[in-house]
């Protein structure tokens, strides 16, 4: 399945979308303009936007309120990518080099404020105070879910609980409040704005454990990244969680003095995922991803049928099926 599928009934506006974006990313300063030329050259799916114009046509159109909340919250996503780059070490993103690798990290971490700022001055330029709530609450949110996740992985005791909360704050809530802002920018139907933030939510819960899944399941050369990564990295996810839930104590003690070594990580990152796949880890957490995608879907019983809708439930076959 291609992603064209689900962006195909909003297209022209997508198109709309980037050429205004283009315009917002200028600056005078020429250091500036030449990043964001670059961060340009790195851009993805651009899943945000998509949500915003979908979110925006369910509820009867997308309208100029709608393009400035899709350019807002991409400001602000690559923002935090350019700090998450950064933070991580990371020397590639999507295939060309990260920012701090080509600018180094002090021209990175200013550039992620620029985006902010200039995505925040954005909305108040405008006016749009409701989208900039949305959006200020939803960084916070992905700054809480970063710094819970390096704080249960120091000692290795993550919850399910914890992880679903952590993916909630970090994955989840960008996307539900990209859907919500949609809605909100054209719509004053309360029930259809709620509908768009669960079907986000939902929608993002099950897109991360689907993502955690391809890291035991995945081609790497699709994905881009080796199997076991996220072991090697001490990145503890549902499917670990489960099976250690599983194991006896001692085999516990076991796999977590295996995960507490970055030495051993690195030489036995396949011993810990034959313990996952044996402990029922990946179907586990395959029945969980599609109960929040079931969920997803459900939640936009609210609206009539139309080629958005049918777009966002294609959306969701689309993170359920994926393989890279």
């Amino acid at each position: 399945m291609d992603i064209k599928e689900v962006t195909v009934s909003v297209s022209q506006e997508l198109e709309t979308f980037r050429q205004r974006y283009k315009v917002a990313l200028k600056s005078d300063n020429s250091l500036i303009d030449k990043v964001m030329r670059y961060i340009l050259k790195q851009q993805g799916k651009q899943v945000r936007p998509l949500l915003v114009m979908l979110g925006a046509k369910v509820c009867g159109g997308v309208a100029d309120a709608s393009y400035r909340a899709a350019i807002m919250v991409e400001l602000l996503h690559s923002a935090t990518l350019v700090h998450d780059d950064v933070v991580d070490g990371a020397e590639m993103r999507r295939g060309l080099a990260s920012i701090n690798a080509v600018w180094k990290n002090k021209i990175a971490v200013l550039i992620g404020d620029y985006m902010l700022s200039k995505g925040l001055l954005y909305s108040l330029d405008h006016k749009d105070y409701r989208s900039l709530h949305m959006v200020s609450d939803a960084v916070r949110r992905m700054s809480e879910g970063e710094i819970l996740q390096i704080q249960k992985t120091r000692s290795l005791d993550i919850s399910e609980e914890d992880y679903l909360k952590v993916i909630s704050d970090k994955t989840a809530s960008l996307l539900s409040t990209s859907c919500a802002m949609g809605g909100a920018s054209v719509t004053d139907d309360e029930e259809k704005i709620e509908a768009l933030r669960n079907y986000g939510e939902f929608l993002g819960l099950a897109f991360q454990i689907r993502d955690d899944l391809l890291d035991y399941t995945g081609d790497s050369n699709k994905t881009g990244k080796q199997l076991g990564i996220d072991i090697q990295d001490k990145k503890i996810t549902l499917p670990l969680i489960y099976a250690l839930g599983q194991a006896e104590r001692s085999e516990q003690k076991r796999i977590r003095s295996i995960l507490k070594s970055s030495k051993k990580r690195a030489m036995k990152s396949g011993e810990v995922m034959d313990f996952v796949r044996k402990s029922g880890g990946l179907e586990y957490s395959s029945e969980v991803a599609e109960g929040f995608a079931s969920k997803a879907t459900a939640a936009l019983e609210v609206f009539d049928d139309s080629e958005a809708r049918r777009s966002l439930e294609l959306l969701v076959d689309f993170v359920m099926k994926r393989q890279h």
